[in-house]
């Protein structure tokens, strides 16, 4: 039986009545930059998320961006950010003109090892980017005494996080931003490239909004260098259709992480990542000898939105592992498979770097399909065919 990593028509199929209807009024309406569909959709998300501000824009790349500049980043700073990520993260800092330094991660929940981020604080930082992987949040109370301690801004990236949390408080409020992406792959998943914005200062609001619209306040007049980072009226609309669902989407997430889990512990050389972690004192570890596959943990602050599953291969096999897989029409996909800091247009900043952590990561990660909309059966399969692999 084929399983996809991911089908989008089987959840949009579902809501085809109320994916119409949000078309047709936004089609209806004649407003489509800007307007009554973006206003009442960041509304929206800001109730959802508990924040005060939320900024709809191009995609969550530009919402990156657009943070960096709304805090003023350029040329001679420095802003810190894990090297096993999405290269979104440290790209907008290059483009900004400053200069992205990259940091080890926890090997257990792949966040930014707070421990390896205050070595690589200098007098030219000026903030740090946590990602949160996957679906689970970074250690953001040490991040957070961290910034306060070296009087940092912190922007979250909380592209894959839509709907996480980190004790109780929602993933991407916690620091000076959170930067969301709505790329259709994601937990709230839009139509094309769609992002957003969030904070609780006021000050920070005002400026990304006006950076949003080319630095414009009011039309035609531009105080500021700003760009194009608006979202579609359209787009807003159709994503307005999904949000109420969300919740429904990550407890099935949650619900197939949980059968993969336990069937997965049955198989001989499988392990959970639950010792005592050296990184970044999460309280887990996947420092276990005799594993040869590694399953991920929801660590115990942590509420999981499993964006991803994703799997450590040990001893090198992580390749095959994929083949044998793809030979039975089980996909999967390798996120990263070079960390940032060995990527050929960082070469001239990074020099001779080693992040023990992230390149075993890249070597090892393989994500399974973990959509919300997979039956019973295709995760049974997929647990079949990587029982076959270690038999």
């Amino acid at each position: 039986m084929p399983v996809p990593l991911l089908d989008l028509k089987r959840q949009n199929a579902s809501l085809k009545n109320d994916l119409d209807a949000a078309w047709s009024r936004a089609l209806q309406s004649g407003h489509f930059i800007l307007g009554p569909e973006i206003e009442t959709f960041e509304k929206e998300c800001a109730q959802f998320l508990g924040v005060r501000h939320a900024i709809s824009v191009s995609s969550g790349t530009d919402a990156i961006l657009l943070a960096l500049m709304s805090i003023g980043i350029g040329p001679g700073d420095e802003v810190i950010c894990p090297s096993f990520t999405f290269f979104a993260t440290a790209g907008c800092v290059a483009r900004t003109g400053a200069t992205p330094v990259f940091c080890d991660i926890c090997p257990v929940c792949f966040g930014m090892d707070p421990t390896d981020v205050e070595k690589r604080i200098s007098p030219a930082t000026r903030a740090i980017i946590p990602v949160h992987l996957f679906g689970q949040t970074c250690e953001m109370d040490k991040l957070s005494a961290l910034s306060r301690k070296h009087d940092l801004h912190i922007i979250e990236d909380a592209a894959q996080a839509f709907g996480a949390s980190y004790r109780g408080t929602q993933a991407g409020t916690i620091g000076d931003f959170g930067a969301y992406s709505f790329f259709p792959s994601k937990n709230l998943g839009g139509f094309g490239d769609a992002g957003l914005l969030v904070t609780n200062n006021d000050v920070h609001a005002e400026r990304a909004r006006v950076l949003r619209v080319h630095g414009m306040k009011p039309k035609y007049f531009h105080p500021m260098i700003g760009a194009n980072f608006r979202m579609d009226a359209l787009q807003a609309a159709l994503l307005r259709a999904k949000l109420p669902h969300l919740p429904a989407y990550c407890a099935n997430r949650k619900k197939n992480a949980d059968f993969y889990l336990s069937e997965l512990l049955e198989i001989p050389g499988a392990a959970l990542n639950a010792d005592a972690c050296l990184a970044c004192n999460c309280g887990f570890s996947n420092d276990c000898p005799d594993a040869r596959m590694l399953l991920p943990f929801s660590l115990p602050d942590n509420d999981h939105i499993w964006n991803q599953f994703t799997l450590r291969i040990k001893g090198g096999k992580r390749d095959a592992f994929r083949e044998f897989l793809q030979a039975r029409g089980i996909a999967t996909e390798i996120y990263y498979p070079l960390p940032l800091h060995q990527q050929e247009c960082f070469a001239d900043i990074v020099g001779q770097l080693s992040l023990p952590h992230s390149e075993t990561a890249a070597a090892e990660c393989v994500s399974l399909p973990i959509f919300p909309e997979l039956t019973r059966d295709e995760l049974a399969e997929v647990v079949a065919a990587i029982r076959a692999f270690f038999t």
